[in-house]
């Protein structure tokens, strides 16, 4: 068994046994990492705003050997499904048949030779997370999508968690060859789980005039810890969506980082947390625009209750070259109670002088003349306050295509929150 006892980033108190899946050089290389490295404070810019000591301090183990639970966990009933159990890929929960023009298998099912060239492209210096990922990734998802193909069945990544304490990191590689067109539906989830910890990274590469969408959606239990990176490389006139929404957990970091390196890409990106009690959501976004002629759309919205804190920081370059930009950046929060709290740090770095780019944030609570208005007309109180909040974050949920997906999203929002959005 192995226990690190170390001063860095390695001093944590896991127990981190069991068989790993990238390649020993790499993994080597994130060790090195992590003896090397502490673990973010409110000192380090980046975490300013975010406390991971609960993650640090916590007593947590990697589930060893492959285990299932009993459920259908699927959002579509004609779906490609991908199951994963604290970290490992279920057989048992996942689909069996794929459309022809599609690679798709767990890491752990790859020949060696293959599963030994993948992770390289993660930055490994100064970040923790992505070094322990890196080093005690045990399983994940690769997807490889051949040019000219449009693959029909949305593809579904779910992601259990049973359990207590348990350690579970995932690397997923997802490729969208040139003229291809995919959409996926990646899901965190809790099953008789508590104060678990789900380390995720998702490399992805989105091809010439290729298009992909994911919809991210985050509902773990309460009192589980989440990690979430996506790292994009789109190339030229392609179009790549992702749609984040974070339902639950007790802490939740989400690190989006997208490389445009071809004219004529479309980029957008949405997100919505909806959050109470003492939950904590911390959304980092970086959109580089490092050529010419292309566009980028970001909205993201909070609603936030309780005790509840919500951290937005998103960032847009663009770089000295890359003229005729348009990109657009815009976070709004409402806060629902007076202890509720958002940090919004929304930025532009622009280098080009040709461009048209705006950023905007805003914080307020609900007007209470349009609540009386409401109230006026016959609803309740409560109701009135669930059709304003509902009407500022279905701005959101809106942009959300996959019918299953946003059904998804409003049965929670009524199991959770007691709220029926139309």
């Amino acid at each position: 068994m192995q226990i690190i006892e170390k001063e860095s980033a390695a001093s944590v108190n896991w127990q981190l046994n069991g068989s790993f899946i990238l390649n020993p050089e790499l993994r080597q290389k994130a060790l090195d990492v992590l003896d090397q490295t502490p673990f973010p404070t409110t000192k380090t810019e980046a975490w300013k705003y975010t406390r991971v000591a609960k993650i640090k301090n916590s007593t947590l183990s990697v589930q060893e050997n492959p285990l299932t639970v009993n459920g259908n966990f699927g959002l579509e009933e004609n779906s490609i499904q991908y199951v994963f159990v604290n970290g490992h890929f279920s057989a048992e929960l996942s689909s069996k048949n794929y459309p022809e023009g599609l690679k798709i298998e767990a890491l752990s099912q790859m020949e060696a030779t293959e599963a030994a060239v993948l992770g390289t492209a993660v930055p490994l210096d100064g970040e923790v997370f992505s070094a322990i990922n890196t080093a005690y990734a045990t399983d994940g998802l690769y997807v490889h999508v051949s040019a000219k193909m449009q693959i029909e069945p949305t593809i579904e990544i779910i992601q259990i968690n049973t359990g207590k304490n348990i350690l579970s990191n995932l690397r997923h590689v997802l490729v969208a060859e040139a003229f291809s067109e995919v959409r996926f539906v990646q899901r965190s989830i809790s099953v008789d789980g508590s104060e678990n910890f789900t380390n995720v990274i998702s490399e992805i590469r989105v091809g010439k005039n290729a298009k992909m969408v994911i919809d991210k959606l985050q509902e773990e239990d309460e009192s589980c810890f989440q990690i979430s990176t996506e790292l994009v490389d789109q190339e030229q006139d392609s179009n790549f969506t992702i749609n984040t929404v974070t339902l639950n957990g007790t802490l939740v970091r989400n690190n989006l980082t997208i490389e445009v390196n071809g004219q004529n890409c479309e980029t957008h990106l949405n997100g919505a947390y909806i959050l109470n009690g003492n939950q904590h959501v911390d959304n980092h976004t970086i959109v580089d625009h490092k050529v010419a002629n292309c566009e980028s759309n970001e909205l993201y919205k909070g609603v936030i209750d309780g005790k509840a804190t919500a951290v937005f920081n998103g960032k847009v370059f663009v770089r000295k070259d890359a003229q005729k930009i348009n990109a657009f950046q815009s976070n709004a929060n409402v806060l629902l109670s007076d202890d509720a709290t958002i940090n919004s740090k929304p930025e532009l770095e622009i280098y080009a002088d040709d461009v048209k780019c705006s950023h905007g944030s805003t914080t307020g609570q609900l007007d209470e003349e349009a609540v009386f208005y409401l109230r006026a007309r016959g609803l309740s109180e409560a109701s009135a306050r669930q059709l304003m909040v509902g009407a500022f974050v279905e701005d959101v949920l809106q942009k959300i295509e996959n019918e299953s997906v946003t059904n998804r999203i409003h049965s929670i929002l009524k199991e959770r929150f007691n709220w029926v959005i139309e």
